[in-house]
């Protein structure tokens, strides 16, 4: 017999109905629409289709409580509106690698990212960044800005400190941050400054003060800065005591840091 048409079956017996045997293929062809009017359909191996969609409103449930679903090496899923989920583990291994370069991934208004792990790569890095000190004394003429002899590394994230000065990368055009330290020898006599000095020309005073009779002097401020590319910074400091004055060298008395704010 090669065709049977009937508008039901019901099983033989109790309330199973099987179709086919093991190596069997049933085939619903092209045109022909599958209906299921009860809420489960249960198949033993492989079904093979373009759409599914829910029996009725717009709720589709893959599987129950305990089931796995997987996707197999090789097989890609698309998902061209919304996914919902508790979770989002990696397949294999202990890397997950969420989208592809050049892809830009939104947190709505509203919406929050906790961290409650290690974030590595993930936010601001505040670079370029630099700390150097001076790692010997220093005689300062008097009456004269003098460029201070900063010259030991502590830190320089993208080695753009060098000859006492810190040049601003190409493309790391920003606003900047510096801070920088001074240790005078004592004098009583006259001022103690520092400052900074944007391309050769001085644009902040840090600090001014007198001289004390009894102890040396720490000078010390900060400054923000507007820069751009291949500008550079140095830093400076005068007396006026009449004499040659000394600054001492050493990475807690006199240094100077900086860094670039991102925002």
């Amino acid at each position: 017999m090669s065709k049977i048409e009937v508008d039901k079956v019901d099983p033989q017996s109790g309330t199973a109905l099987e179709i086919g045997t093991s190596g069997d293929t049933v085939t619903v062809p092209s045109g022909v629409g599958l209906t299921l009017t009860n809420a489960t359909l249960l198949l033993p191996t492989t079904i093979n289709t373009d759409k599914i969609d829910p029996k009725s409103g717009t709720a589709l449930e893959i599987g129950t409580s305990g089931d796995t679903i997987t996707v197999p090496t090789g097989a890609g899923l698309t998902v061209t509106d919304e996914v919902k989920t508790n979770k989002i583990s990696p397949a294999t291994g202990v890397a997950f690698a969420l989208g592809d370069s050049g892809d830009t991934f939104t947190v709505p208004s509203g919406a929050t990212i906790a961290n409650l792990g290690t974030a590595t790569g993930f936010g601001a890095a505040n670079t370029p960044a630099f700390e150097y000190y001076l790692s010997a004394t220093q005689t300062i003429a008097n009456a004269t800005w003098t460029k201070i002899t900063i010259d030991t590394e502590v830190f320089d994230t993208d080695s753009a400190f060098a000859s006492n000065k810190f040049t601003v990368p190409a493309g790391e055009g920003g606003k900047y941050f510096f801070n920088l330290a001074c240790q005078f020898a004592q004098d009583d006599r006259q001022s103690r400054i520092i400052g900074l000095y944007k391309n050769g020309a001085r644009v902040k005073n840090l600090f001014r003060n007198h001289g004390v009779a009894d102890t040396a002097l720490c000078a010390s401020g900060s400054a923000t800065l507007d820069l751009s590319a291949t500008d550079y910074i140095e830093a400076y400091c005068y007396q006026n005591s009449a004499d040659p004055l000394d600054i001492s060298g050493a990475a807690d008395l006199t240094y100077f840091s900086g860094f670039k704010i991102t925002t």
